[in-house]
């Protein structure tokens, strides 16, 4: 059985119903000054437990769609929904404090303070939720992702891989219901890559629901259950690949075909 299968039926088989945890509807967002929108009329729901990458080229909207659903920005029409809340109908301080509590997000160029070691680094979210006592939930995490020895150094002294797995750290210090990752491995070389979305699945193996942008059609197939594909800010392709509808050969091949056009 596929290493994705596996997975989902994994969550399943534990008694985690896969129940809906996002869900966009009828999103536009059109930037001031925009003829086209940078995302027009998009529709879908996340389930909990779904490992989903969403492709696409340079300004199709990837990156539009995560900052949407992290409550980063507002849609120009639709309705944002997460774990049944309307992030429409929550004013900025309660946008702040929803992506303190159950959103988490790993960007791709790390964004650590320079001047707070990693452990400090990882705490940073729980201080803002006012836990005081996060110092062994945040050393527990750095072992966990393999860097428990670099807890008391700073960025500067820390590789790119290194600092995205604080980056990961802190995004989980949380426990949040989401974790979003927009080209996490963008800025690192293939084998930091390759370790970072190892890490990615293997939160996914414990019940993380996860939504990856990426790029790399490869990458995407390779570890995630379901792939969207993102065009000109319009879904075009949207697939479960732990079932036989698609190969992830399929997906690949349509994007190809996507960026020659």
């Amino acid at each position: 059985m596929d290493r994705r299968a596996f997975r989902a039926e994994h969550w399943r088989g534990n008694g985690h119903g896969m129940t809906e945890l996002v869900r966009l509807t009828d999103i536009t967002k059109v930037y001031q000054g925009g003829v086209t929108g940078a995302l027009n009329g998009v529709s879908l729901t996340v389930e909990t437990g779904e490992f989903t990458a969403v492709m696409g080229p340079s300004g199709s909207g990837k990156s539009t769609l995560l900052n949407l659903i992290a409550g980063l920005d507002r849609p120009t029409s639709g309705n944002v929904s997460v774990g049944g809340t309307d992030l429409g109908r929550l004013s900025e301080s309660g946008l702040a404090r929803f992506r303190r509590d159950r959103i988490g997000f790993i960007f791709q160029f790390f964004h650590l303070l320079p001047n707070l070691t990693a452990l400090e680094n990882v705490l940073i979210p729980a201080q803002l939720r006012g836990r005081t006592a996060g110092d062994a939930a945040g050393r527990k995490l750095l072992s966990q992702l393999g860097i428990a020895d670099i807890a008391d150094r700073y960025p500067a002294r820390l590789s790119g891989g290194q600092q995205q797995r604080v980056a990961i750290a802190r995004a989980l210090i949380n426990q949040p219901a989401l974790l979003l990752a927009d080209e996490p491995t963008g800025a690192l070389d293939t084998s930091s890559g390759e370790q970072v979305m190892a890490l990615l699945a293997e939160l996914h193996d414990e019940g993380q629901t996860i939504v990856l942008v990426t790029h790399d059609a490869k990458l995407a197939t390779r570890h995630a259950a379901r792939v969207i594909s993102i065009t000109d800010g319009r879904v075009v392709d949207d697939v479960r690949l732990e079932t036989a509808e698609r190969k992830a050969a399929d997906v690949i091949r349509v994007r190809g075909e996507e960026m020659m056009r």
